[in-house]
């Protein structure tokens, strides 16, 4: 006789916010629709564009310069004010504030809201979005003061069932953190520094312009610029256990995607090049990190190849340096679609309809 299934039910979701990461987590929450046991992209809330803003909304998700055309079809229903995406039924909101919105009038329960536009980032300015119908919010950017910054793979089980508001990090700590984790549980970690060469982002200019910040100003098509990154200081919030100090730069470069950290390590004991690509590799194939951290041996790997790549980093094995007590690892990622990915892995996990992987991990 057949064992029953256990099935649970859904769990609805609410996009606050339509940009880069928006999009690019509605598609893949699109993409795992119809499982019967999983997440429901009820909702996207955005404030008004004008004319015809539904269907440009809708022709941003069904086309990407980058990670190309969406998987299906898409519709517009502008009487309605909703998009269906692949038979999926969303309703677009406009609000200029997350006071203005009840989501239970559109029959939503119980949602975990993703805020996608990073305006708010501390547990006042997020508690905005616990509104009638929503139970968590969760955060596409590094969370401030005492909101948990969560890396799946890493401390995604350190989270309280009733803890309501909390932050996927930065794409960057995505990337770093689980191999920092890895070379920390084999070697021991005394300090680091992490320089990451990452691409434009929208809060730069395409043309010399007035900026908050000093070089962001400047032409980023054109330009290397120097700037910071908060990702070495959010470490110690993912990892707590490590207690080595961790600095960090970055310099953003004309290229729409994909990035690559630089993670220079001094170890607590020697060890060769060979010995870390073997242990990396293990890791990426056998461990629990093995859906944050990928490895390549590629001898021409170029940023573009890893374009949709849903892992949180990739160890580049012919770029590896090992001297001694001293490492340094290229680490790939796409800052977009993979940092989307665990943005996803994270929301699973809170809603309690996390989907099994196989081969299934070893208890």
């Amino acid at each position: 006789m057949r064992n029953k299934i256990e099935r649970r039910d859904g769990r609805d979701v609410v996009l606050y916010g339509f940009g880069r990461i928006g999009r690019l987590v509605a598609r893949l929450l699109i993409e795992k629709a119809g499982s019967g046991n999983g997440l429901r992209l009820r909702a996207i809330v955005v404030r008004g564009g004008g004319e015809a803003d539904l269907v440009k909304r809708a022709s941003l998700l069904r086309r990407d310069s980058i990670h190309g055309q969406f998987q299906g079809t898409i519709t517009v229903d502008e009487a309605n004010s909703t998009i269906v995406a692949n038979g999926n039924t969303i309703k677009v909101i406009y609000a200029n504030d997350p006071s203005e919105v009840d989501y239970t009038a559109y029959g939503i329960e119980n949602a975990i809201l993703i805020d996608n536009t990073g305006k708010w980032r501390d547990r006042e300015g997020l508690s905005k979005h616990l509104r009638p119908g929503i139970d968590k919010v969760v955060l596409t950017a590094p969370g401030k003061g005492d909101v948990p910054n969560i890396v799946h793979g890493v401390n995604h089980d350190t989270i309280k069932p009733d803890e309501q508001i909390l932050s996927c990090a930065s794409c960057t700590t995505n990337a770093i953190v689980p191999p920092l984790k890895a070379m920390d549980d084999e070697y021991g970690v005394l300090r680091g520094h992490v320089e990451t060469v990452h691409s434009f982002t929208n809060d730069q200019n395409l043309l010399d312009n007035y900026h908050k910040a000093d070089r962001r100003g400047r032409s980023a098509p054109l330009n290397m610029v120097i700037t910071e990154t908060g990702a070495a200081s959010a470490v110690a919030k993912a990892l707590p256990e490590l207690k080595a100090p961790i600095t960090g730069s970055s310099i953003r470069v004309p290229v729409p995607d994909v990035s690559i950290a630089i993670l220079s390590l001094r170890l607590g004991r020697e060890t060769t090049r060979d010995e870390v690509l073997e242990y990396l590799r293990d890791v990426s194939l056998h461990s629990p990190l093995k859906r944050q951290i990928d490895f390549t041996t590629a001898p021409d790997a170029v940023s573009m190849d890893f374009v949709g790549s849903r892992h949180a980093s990739i160890v580049d094995a012919g770029a590896t340096k090992v001297d001694g007590d001293n490492a340094i690892l290229y680490l790939w990622y796409d800052n977009e679609f993979g940092y989307s990915c665990q943005v996803i892995r994270v929301v699973q996990h809170v809603s309690g309809v996390e989907y099994p992987t196989f081969p299934a991990p070893a208890v």
